[in-house]
């Protein structure tokens, strides 16, 4: 970034936060885009705000622009590089221009293919004054799920866990309602919809007839947030290689859609959300599984699955983030494991690293990703 005198400094942090507690407003319904936030101030004045609306919708600068009935000589703070393509909307770049915006203070650059710099280029040329990199880590923890499909082929992939206080997820009977409490669940409903996907494997619907839905009497949301959060549906995704999930499960059931990933000599699947995918070792090759997601879109990809998909996910180093909740219980020697992991050695453990332990109600939210990943 260009060097600012420290009162400038101070006021461009004081917009540029601004900008990203904006663009969180839209982090429910925006992907596949990314959720982005911009303000648009002159003279310490706020002209106009705005984020990123659905797919299809106004980007957070032209959101901003339509509040702003003058914006020459204005300076314009982004989260995100504005875009310099078509799309489904037109570029935010000659929005800005025509505008008459003087300065264009960003987070991040944009590494999607169509932009990566392009953006910036054009605002440059047409002698706009651009500062790259303020509060850049906060904007990419922001959208990590976008940028990790952009620059590996899929999203930030989460794996949910509820766990009692020695690691078990439910009885040998399988009964597990409730291990957590309403207060862990309703953070869980909340992470459903930040998410693109969800994913499970079919077990889990054979033991559970799980839905994997986004309850809206769950969110403790209302309003505004609320609307925007039930907005968009989840999609459902099934990892299912022999064909086994009944035509009757509430999976395929509301609605959000549902697709299911299934081997080659899987039974008669239903054509209209059924899905061939890759099979390594007679099950569903996971990395083929992950890439095919990154392709239809996901960006936040939550997993909430048994031990078996949850342990070789952990093995196969697919997992960047670990979200358990755990339960002051003991459930006993006897009750089912978080993951179905065979480990001989204390040097071939998974090494986590946590980021953040917080109180819900009487349980914890214990977040940690594994070591040398995102």
């Amino acid at each position: 970034m260009t060097a600012q005198s420290p009162a400038q400094r101070t006021l461009d942090e004081h917009y540029m936060a601004r900008a990203l507690e904006l663009a969180s407003r839209g982090r429910y319904w925006c992907s596949p885009n990314p959720h982005v936030g911009c303000v648009l101030v002159r003279d310490g004045v706020v002209l106009g705000e705005g984020f990123t609306q659905p797919p299809g919708g106004a980007h957070a600068e032209i959101e901003a622009l339509q509040q702003a009935s003058f914006c020459q000589g204005a300076t314009a703070y982004v989260t995100l590089e504005p875009c310099s393509h078509w799309g489904r909307t037109g570029p935010c770049v000659d929005a800005l221009l025509a505008a008459g915006i003087a300065r264009v203070v960003v987070a991040i650059e944009d590494p999607f293919p169509e932009v990566a710099g392009r953006g910036l280029q054009r605002l440059r040329e047409a002698g706009i004054a651009v500062e790259v990199g303020l509060m850049a880590d906060a904007a990419r923890r922001e959208i990590v799920g976008f940028l990790l499909r952009v620059e590996r082929g899929w999203g930030r992939v989460r794996l949910k866990l509820g766990a009692s206080m020695d690691g078990r997820t439910a009885m040998a009977s399988g009964e597990s309602q409730w291990i957590t409490s309403s207060a862990a669940r309703q953070d869980v409903q909340r992470l459903r919809a930040q998410s693109s996907m969800i994913v499970t494997g079919v077990g889990t619907v054979l033991a559970d007839d799980c839905a994997l839905t986004v309850r809206s009497d769950e969110l403790g949301l209302e309003g505004e947030p609320l609307r925007r959060a039930t907005r968009r549906h989840p999609t459902r995704v099934v990892l299912d290689t022999r064909g086994q999930t009944p035509a009757g499960a509430r999976v395929l059931k509301g609605p959000a859609e549902t697709l299911i990933l299934h081997g080659p000599d899987a039974n008669d699947m239903p054509e209209q959300c059924a899905e061939a995918c890759q099979v390594t070792k007679n099950r569903l090759d996971l990395g083929a599984v992950f890439a095919r997601l990154g392709a239809l879109g996901g960006n936040e990809i939550l997993v909430e699955a048994g031990p078996t998909l949850s342990g070789a996910m952990l093995q196969a180093g697919l997992v960047d983030e670990v979200v358990l909740y755990q339960a002051p219980k003991w459930l006993g020697s006897t009750a089912r494991p978080l993951a179905d992991m065979a480990i001989d050695k204390l040097a071939d453990s998974i090494e986590m690293d946590y980021r953040e332990i917080s109180r819900l109600g009487p349980d914890l939210r214990i977040i940690a990703a594994p070591v040398n990943r995102h």
